[in-house]
Parts: C-alpha cells; structure tokens; sequence
C-alpha cells in the first residue's frame, strides 16, 4: 500500500503543478501582467512547486534526508537521466545552441551550494545567500531578454502565446478551477508522497537520504524528462538542454532557498563525501556539449544512462 500511495501522490503532484501554472499564467495575463514576467517568475516557480512542496513537507515531518536528496537527487537525475533518454530516441544537435552563459550560472550554484553544505546545516542565512542568487539569475535574465527583444524590435509584443499553459480564450470558471486544483492538490500530493516514502524507507531497511535520492528525486524530474523527451523528438535541442540548465539552477537556489525559512535542513555527511560531487559531476559533463559544440548522439545517451545506474547501483547496495 505505500508503494499505490506513494505512486498515487507524485501522480497528484505532477498533476495539480501543472493545473496551477495554467491557472496562475491565465490570471496573470487577464490581469494584464506582462508576458516576460509571467515566463521568469510564475512559469518557473509553478512547474517546480512539486519539488518544493515534497521539500517544505519533509522539513515539517522531520525528514530533511528527503528534502535534501530529493534536490540532489533530481539534478543528478536531470542531467544524466532526463538528458540521456532522449538522446536514445533522437541525437540532440546542442552544437547548435549557445547555453554557456547559463552553464556557467549552473556550475557557479552547484559550487556554491556545495560550500554552503560543508557547514554542515542549511538555515536561514543559507537560504538568503541562496534567494539573492536566485533573484541575481532572474534579473540576469529578464535584463538579456529585453535586450534581445530590443534588438528583434519587428517581432510582436504580445507572445503570451509562448507560455506553457497559456490560452487567451480560457473562461474564468476554469483559471478559477485549475486554481483551485492546484493549491489543493500539491499539499495533498506531497504529503501522501512524504509519508510513504518515509515508510518504505523504515521498511526496506534505508534511510530517508536514500529514498529522497532515488523514488522522490526520480518522480519529481517526470516533468522534465516528458519536456525533454517532446523536445529532442522535435529537433529542439536547446529547449532541451535549457530546461535541464534551468531546472538545476532553480532547484538549488530556489526549492532550498525557500525550505530553509520554514526550517533548518541537516546534511548528511554522507552528501558531503559521495552525493554533491556525483553531482557536480554530472553537471560538468556537459562541458564538451556546451563548449566543444558536440551533439548528444545515442551514444552519449547510453554512456549517460549507464552513469545513473551506477550510481543507483552505488547508493542502494
């Protein structure tokens, strides 16, 4: 039963955050709010609220082992998971893309976040050093899009048509409805999902570390691997490698940010000695792809895949 419960619960999650992006990015247009900042600030924290819901719920619950592998756990996850399953479908042509910029700003996170946890606690001053990096990124990139807006000047204004969930012709019985949906099912979901994992992980025999690595970390990175997966098929390569970039650099700055002012989160000194460096590890293999203008063949897909196992292999045995 705690397996259909935990199942249950991420199937909840994944389901109620994108009900919530849809309703709050239709409200924020309705409103009048501007395109650019609906993308940089309600896209981009309500496609992670899953990942931040399970963490602030496990903190609650006394299981920072989750809210800390569960991080951890889906960058690792993003990168040699999410990036390698697609490219067993379809080679992604990253030569083509130009994402240094924002692989430097996710090597610079993953550094610093690295630091931070060799204090062997993340508080509150933590997630203020955190958020600020978060807000520093979130400027950097609105300031790089009206530049480039600037620059496109014949390009229309209105390209509220580009966000994720956005439909000008939504009634507001239903942006009420994916509302609703949303806020009442991400706790729901989280805390069916924390709980249960909490009790497979007392059954089985291993902590809570390991269980926020893997079952957590996996099924929170679902939505980034169908968004990668659609882009690889469709020859966009830099939609792919920038929701992974993206996703990592939120995940570190924003979901711990935020968990830190609802309580302190304990690290495992067992992060410190294996887990961070696998991956810091993970996120430099993307190096060549970014800079040397390789392209994710299937090749690289099985060498990445065959990367996570072991490391799946590592933690569980």
């Amino acid at each position: 039963m705690p397996w259909v419960l935990s199942v249950l619960g991420l199937l909840i999650l994944l389901l109620a955050g994108d009900a919530l992006v849809k309703g709050a990015v239709n409200l924020s247009l309705r409103l009048g709010v501007p395109a650019l900042v609906v993308s940089l600030t309600i896209v981009a924290f309500g496609t992670s609220a899953p990942e931040l819901l399970v963490s602030i719920k496990a903190i609650l619950d006394n299981a920072p082992g989750i809210a800390l592998g569960n991080v951890v756990g889906s960058n690792t996850a993003n990168i040699l998971l999410v990036l390698g399953i697609p490219a067993l479908l379809a080679t992604m042509h990253s030569s083509e893309c130009n994402t240094r910029k924002t692989f430097n700003m996710m090597i610079a996170a993953s550094v610093l976040f690295i630091l931070l946890a060799f204090r062997g606690v993340f508080d509150v001053w933590s997630g203020i050093i955190l958020l600020s990096g978060l807000a520093y990124v979130l400027f950097d990139a609105y300031r790089d899009t009206k530049k480039h807006r600037a620059r496109n000047s014949e390009a229309s204004s209105d390209d509220s048509e580009e966000l994720e969930g956005a439909d000008p012709s939504m009634p507001g019985w239903r942006i009420g409805f994916f509302l609703v949906l949303g806020l009442v099912g991400l706790p729901l979901g989280a805390s069916l999902l924390v709980d249960n994992a909490s009790i497979i992980a007392r059954a089985y025999g291993v902590s809570d570390t390991v269980i926020g690595l893997t079952l957590v970390a996996i099924g929170t990175s679902l939505p980034e691997l169908a968004t990668t997966v659609m882009a690889a098929l469709r020859r966009q390569a830099d939609v792919a490698l920038g929701n992974v970039i993206g996703s990592n650099i939120f995940n570190l700055l924003g979901i711990i940010g935020v968990a830190t002012l609802v309580g302190p989160i304990e690290v495992d000194p067992e992060f410190l000695r294996f887990d961070l460096w696998v991956m810091l590890g993970a996120s430099l293999l993307l190096f060549p792809f970014v800079y040397l203008g390789w392209d994710i063949t299937r090749r690289w897909g099985v060498v990445l895949c065959a990367v996570y196992a072991a490391y799946l292999a590592a933690i569980l045995i």
